[in-house]
């Protein structure tokens, strides 16, 4: 997980791979993808013209770090074959120009919740997810099924990886949700929405959250991160 309030970037990255292997690809693709991120808010900086601001593109900058992150995690197995096999999923957000863009590969998710009303705003990329998607599978069926953590893409997977961008448009009050599958496969849509709905802190909720999934079973990682939009963030 890495959060960046300077530049409003924040990441969270799930590993995979056994063995404490997950841990090292989520490690490198976190430092990967703020790394790149750096590097391309100096160039902005260097550049340093009303011209070269109004063509910034987070989207393109933000998908291009995780792509970096990717070559990173598939540079390392070529290094040591004894991490052959580690993976992480990724969900990145950057806020900037007066909205939000989401990057994601595999099945962390990001919600946004607005006017009470949770939205998911990435598609897990799944086995389960397709099936679902296809008709064989209902979405209840999808939660309990034996193969729901198989995903279909993670960074470090194969030698090219397709990222899903998206960008939001952001009002006052927006709160988004970044977190692991852990939190997802405990916690029901509906429940995470009471959940964040609620007028305590946004640490307190970040707390509740990762509790009420412990109570739920807890079988996986838990990585939640909250963020909420304020007037400052529509610059």
């Amino acid at each position: 997980m890495s959060i960046d309030l300077e530049r409003r970037l924040f990441v969270v990255a799930d590993g995979m791979g056994g063995h404490g292997h997950g841990d090292v690809a989520s490690k490198l693709a976190v430092e990967a993808i703020r790394f790149q991120m750096e590097q391309s808010f100096l160039a902005w900086e260097e550049a340093n013209s009303v011209a070269a601001s109004a063509e910034r593109s987070y989207a393109a900058i933000l998908e291009s770090a995780v792509k970096a992150a990717h070559q990173r995690v598939v540079g390392a197995v070529a290094e040591d074959q004894t991490l052959a096999g580690m993976g992480t999923t990724v969900i990145g957000l950057v806020v900037g120009n007066g909205a939000a863009v989401v990057a994601h590969v595999g099945d962390s998710r990001a919600y946004r919740l607005r006017d009470g009303q949770l939205e998911l705003v990435t598609e897990d990329h799944t086995w389960v997810n397709e099936q679902v998607k296809a008709g064989y599978l209902s979405p209840d069926q999808a939660r309990t099924h034996p193969l729901k953590s198989v995903v279909t893409r993670a960074v470090g997977g194969d030698h090219e990886v397709e990222v899903d961008v998206r960008e939001l448009e952001l009002e006052v009050g927006d709160l988004f949700l970044l977190c692991s599958d852990g939190l997802t496969t405990m916690l029901r849509d509906d429940e995470i929405r009471e959940h964040l709905i609620a007028s305590d802190s946004l640490e307190a909720r970040c707390q509740q959250l990762i509790a009420a999934a412990n109570d739920h079973g807890g079988v996986d990682n838990i990585t939640v991160v909250l963020l909420e939009v304020t007037e400052d963030d529509q610059d």
